[in-house]
């Protein structure tokens, strides 16, 4: 087992991950209602392209195009028989780039979210949403990667199905949740029941944390309420938007700032993150300033509500909530926590690719 991250974190007070794939693959030539993920065969020298970029950028950790990479979503694109060449093809392009440096840096494999609904409230069961992971984290082991980076997960049977096909391969594992509906995921977790739910896995993810989800605000709000229920030895993940998705023409674009997401960075460690990156809208140049605004840091302490809505914009009334309040009970699967909530806020995901599930864009 590699085991590069936990010596990078026993080594240094936080790792700056890196920021968006979508986003930046666009700016390389990608079409709405492409699969990202085919382009690890198809156009591997863009790929590595958008890997270098991050990495020059001061990322210590990237991840891997393959955030769509299971069977059940490469279905969309014809490629559910191409699970392991996509997902290996990825890995090795990243450990290539990785390979250049003068310096350690973290190859993390991106699984993200079947896009299927589990029983009772869908097809799907967690033997088939296990087996679907498994695959995956199987031929991201097999190119290389050093962790196994789950990511915008929204229920709890599925990250649960996640971590257990994840485990599969061996290999260390991360998981991240998008917070995104007043406070919640699309399915009802609050931040502080993923940090529950994740000290009783087995295996136990090596860090746990937030991704996407509706702008810089709101993520480091959902860090607050983690902190309400943190053990000795979490390490906490922030994955944030670059701001908030805004149409600019024909297209989507992200108005956070490197000014706004240096800020946000800041307050991350303010609420104890170790991990700090970028998601929808990030670019090299945001992962950059971060980077800059982290080496002259002192963490301040955990900043209250009023700090993060005058630094980083509005929050929802649901997140303010949360983060006032104790300890959620802690959720026991899907259909209990749906409970009458909208799916996901996914609207730029859909007006950019036809696809309900979201992206790292």
């Amino acid at each position: 087992m590699t085991d590069l991250l936990s010596r990078l974190l026993n080594e240094r007070d936080w790792l700056l991950a890196d920021g968006a794939t979508g986003t930046n693959l666009f700016a390389l030539g990608l079409e709405h209602g492409d699969s990202p993920e085919t382009w690890n065969l198809r156009y591997p020298e863009r790929v590595k392209q958008h890997y270098r970029s991050f990495l020059e950028a001061g990322s210590d950790i990237i991840l891997t195009n393959t955030f769509g990479g299971t069977r059940n979503r490469l279905k969309l694109h014809g490629a559910q028989e191409q699970v392991a060449e996509i997902n290996g093809a990825a890995a090795r392009l990243a450990r290539e780039e990785v390979a250049k440096l003068d310096r350690p840096a973290v190859v993390a494999g991106s699984m993200g979210p079947t896009g299927d609904l589990f029983q009772p409230l869908g097809v799907l069961t967690f033997e088939d949403g296990k087996a679907a992971f498994a695959e995956q984290a199987a031929a991201l082991a097999a190119g290389g990667v050093d962790v196994l980076w789950i990511e915008t997960i929204s229920a709890v049977d599925e990250l649960k199905a996640a971590v257990a096909g994840a485990a599969t391969a061996g290999l260390p594992i991360c998981c991240t949740l998008s917070f995104d509906t007043n406070g919640r995921t699309m399915m009802g977790v609050t931040p502080d029941q993923l940090a529950q739910l994740v000290h009783e896995m087995d295996p136990r993810p090596l860090a746990f944390g937030g991704n996407c989800g509706v702008g810089a605000a709101e993520l480091v709000v959902a860090l607050t309420n983690m902190a309400q229920v943190l053990e000795p030895g979490d390490v906490l993940i922030a994955k944030s938007n670059c701001g908030i998705p805004e149409w600019v023409g024909d297209r989507i674009e992200y108005n956070g700032t490197p000014e706004l997401m240096a800020d946000y960075a800041r307050l991350a460690r303010d609420c104890g993150a170790r991990i700090i990156g970028g998601c929808c809208g990030t670019t090299p140049e945001h992962i950059r300033v971060m980077r800059e605004a982290l080496e002259t840091y002192t963490p301040d302490g955990v900043p209250s509500i009023e700090t993060i809505i005058a630094r980083l914009g509005e929050i929802s009334t649901g997140a303010q909530a949360q983060s006032l309040s104790g300890p959620s009970a802690l959720p026991t699967g899907e259909a209990e926590t749906a409970g009458g909530r909208r799916r996901r806020g996914g609207r730029a995901r859909r007006e950019e690719t036809g696809d309900e599930t979201p992206p790292k864009f």
